[in-house]
């Protein structure tokens, strides 16, 4: 059990200043996205795929097969089909390509220029073959460069040390999207590139960028033009929600890891279908697909989750673990499952043909890049950012990897691991009413950089525990917060089966949230922590 944090009573002024204090010192009106010719190397970038659209070259597309990687290679082929100009589109497979642009993908593409979308930053070998063919690559991605940069035509990224974009919490949709802007004008085009912002949320929320700022300001009017846009896809995900308003949290839990499933389990193509889907039945069909493989992605998550929990040193602040055959589309949940369990960042392996290739998740202030970056000398790749990275090497360099990693984190300050309290206040349970909701939803959408706020019950008496849901993996806890009182609260634990506590008495955290089922309204309480 986790130590009871102090924390303060609360009510509802005083939770409402509380929230507006996050947004005091930002701007989220659109007008302040900053020009796109802010970012280095897009002005020539643009001029190179003007030139290649008036001269009838060529142009090949990469994209990367998460959510963010998808929706760019949706937003960038919607783009050309207005401008009308064909685009050879392509997402590496996971399993048979690997990650990014690479000399696999590269052959079997015939084109005069190529641009990639949310990859390429450490594609130093795909530069070098480009460049020997004779063919233009144009570099668009926001993960951290390392060292070396690739010898292409153009690198548009605004995490280059030398980039003066100013907002640098941008994903790679909105790396592409901003390129697509400028190659309007360029083109002298008259499209309305906010018809993308209902894309951009999408890859925005499942990329997990902070929701401030402008980053905000897109997400907000994403979601509110999803509820009316005639796009098929969009019609699709209204349907399947069935909700009076599309939250972040509806696309973060619900229909992101539906369109990550495809590149996870099988073939990012079927999730670039479902985005592209020109018709209603087109769209309802690929979701039922990406639906069917995120059935399975969950079992799949699940076996390999307790698979890599018997392989745990519980001793090394970072958790190393590897395995025969994991599915390398699984391995950053189970990673991320894995923090949460043991509150370490942990990095989980897939074993297959003698390589180690897989993910890391980090937690508190941990840069888990820095760590890896450590490792350097023992791996073949990697990639990612302080709490998110991928990476590779020969399966006999993995114990030494372990080790060396660990040896590194000794150096970290014991309080970086330490996850962040976003406890925000304790309620008198009469509080916890429709006003609080309504109260809540004024300062949505929530996410990362903006999280839900989280409360506290302390002490409260358990009345009953009942598990629920077909594989009876859901919890659905009463607790009485008060004595003096009669009246009882219902929370809900998804995918965590709890028992009763030989006290009968509980402390957790706890979100409130709207639930909505058959035109009713109810508050749903979701438990966060066990304390």
């Amino acid at each position: 059990m986790q130590t009871l944090p102090e924390i303060p009573l609360l009510d509802h002024s005083a939770l409402r200043s509380f929230l507006a204090r996050r947004f005091e010192a930002q701007s989220e009106k659109l007008s302040d996205i900053p020009h796109p010719s802010l970012l280095k190397d897009a002005q020539k970038g643009v001029e190179r795929l003007a030139r290649a659209i008036r001269n009838g070259e060529r142009i090949a597309l990469v994209g990367d097969y998460d959510v963010d990687g998808v929706t760019s290679t949706a937003i960038v082929k919607r783009f050309f089909d207005l401008i009308p100009y064909p685009l050879i589109t392509t997402i590496p497979n996971r399993f048979t390509d690997g990650y990014g642009v690479s000399k696999n993908v590269l052959e079997r593409l015939d084109a005069d220029v190529i641009f990639t979308v949310d990859n390429g930053i450490n594609a130093l070998e795909a530069a070098e073959v480009c460049k020997a063919r004779g063919i233009d690559l144009i570099i668009t991605d926001h993960h951290t460069p390392g060292d070396s940069l690739p010898d292409a035509y153009a690198i548009i990224n605004p995490k280059q040390s030398d980039c003066p974009y100013p907002f640098k919490e941008i994903c790679g949709a909105q790396v592409g999207w901003l390129l697509m802007g400028l190659l309007k004008q360029e083109l002298g085009l008259t499209s309305d590139m906010r018809q993308f912002f209902p894309f951009l949320s999408l890859a925005i929320i499942a990329d997990v960028m902070p929701l401030v700022g402008i980053n905000r300001a897109i997400v907000k009017t994403g979601l509110e033009m999803m509820q009316t846009s005639t796009l098929s896809p969009f019609v699709m995900i209204r349907d399947f929600l069935n909700r009076s308003a599309i939250s972040a949290e509806d696309i973060a839990f619900q229909i992101a890891p539906r369109i990550n499933s495809a590149g996870r389990l099988e073939d990012a193509s079927i999730a670039l279908d479902f985005l592209l889907a020109d018709t209603t039945e087109r769209a309802y069909h690929q979701f039922e697909l990406l639906t069917s493989l995120n059935t399975l992605r969950k079992e799949t998550e699940a076996q390999t989750t307790s698979e890599a929990m018997m392989h745990v040193n519980h001793d090394d602040p970072i958790i190393v673990v590897a395995g025969e055959h994991w599915n390398e589309g699984v391995v950053g949940i189970v990673a991320s499952r894995l923090v949460n369990h043991f509150q370490k960042p942990a990095i989980v392996l897939s074993l297959h043909n003698g390589i180690a290739k897989g993910s890391g998740r980090s937690i508190g202030n941990v840069d888990l890049y820095t760590l890896i970056k450590s490792q350097e000398y023992l791996l073949a790749k990697f990639g990612g950012h302080k709490m998110a990275a991928g990476l590779s090497m020969e399966d006999d360099a993995v114990e030494s990897f372990r080790r060396g990693i660990n040896d590194a984190a000794k150096n970290v300050n014991p309080k970086d691991f330490i996850p962040h309290n976003d406890i925000v206040g304790e309620f008198d349970h009469e509080m916890i009413n429709f006003q609080l909701l309504e109260l809540l939803e004024r300062f949505e959408p929530y996410g990362e950089g903006n999280p839900r706020p989280r409360f506290l019950i302390r002490e409260a008496d358990v009345v009953t525990v009942k598990l629920f849901g077909s594989d009876q993996s859901h919890s659905r806890l009463e607790l009485r917060p008060s004595r003096l009182s009669p009246k009882t609260l219902e929370l809900i634990a998804f995918r965590r089966t709890l028992e009763c506590p030989q006290s009968k008495k509980m402390s957790c955290s706890y979100t409130v949230n709207k639930n909505e089922w058959n035109g009713r309204v109810s508050l749903q309480l979701m438990v966060e922590r066990i304390f």
